[in-house]
């Protein structure tokens, strides 16, 4: 007989837990979300908006717009959000643009991330997900694919690489090309 009381006793209090249990999520999962209504927090030490930067080195002249600029000194980057970049060489001219990227400190190297197009003044067009540039091997990269078009031809690549040391620019993978001639 106590076994059988000891029993329920013990359903009992099992059965009472599990339903505060269930009552405290439905609770919890019934309440509105609050959002934040200041700014987000970053741990960027320094934050600067509309940025406009512009150098020159070695004939090239380049200047960079981001809409956000975040710098993390601890980590040795810049992270920039809305990026224009304008490149002038002396014959041609360049202009990038993304989403976001990082400007990293040490290596000068830079990636620009989401919605990447390239543009010359040639009439080259670039477009990826994330375009690298390595500083110190001035190479031009990206292992997202590709698509490269001019004057109605389109070619289409897994993955880019652009030596500007040798001019050399390979466009790997599944590569897939279109020419149409003009007026077609």
């Amino acid at each position: 007989m106590k076994t059988h009381r000891l029993a329920a006793g013990i359903l009992g209090t099992v059965v009472a837990f599990v339903l505060l249990v269930a009552g405290t999520l439905i609770a919890k999962s019934r309440t509105a979300p609050v959002e934040a209504t200041g700014p987000a927090v970053s741990s960027a030490d320094l934050r600067i908006k509309d940025a406009q930067i512009e150098e020159e080195a070695g004939g090239v002249r380049w200047g960079l717009t981001a809409e956000q600029v975040l710098i993390f000194d601890a980590e040795g980057r810049t992270a920039l959000r809305r990026i224009s970049v304008k490149v002038f060489e002396h014959d041609r001219s360049w202009t990038i643009v993304g989403e976001e990227g990082d400007l990293f400190h040490a290596t000068r190297n830079i990636e620009i991330r989401n919605n990447v197009v390239v543009t010359s003044s040639d009439g080259l067009r670039l477009e990826t997900s994330v375009l690298r540039w390595q500083a110190a091997e001035r190479r031009l990269w990206t292992d997202a694919p590709v698509r490269l078009s001019r004057d109605g031809a389109i070619a289409d690549g897994t993955a880019l690489d652009v030596r500007m040391a040798d001019g050399s620019t390979i466009l790997a993978g599944r590569v897939r090309t279109i020419f149409n001639g003009p007026g077609q």
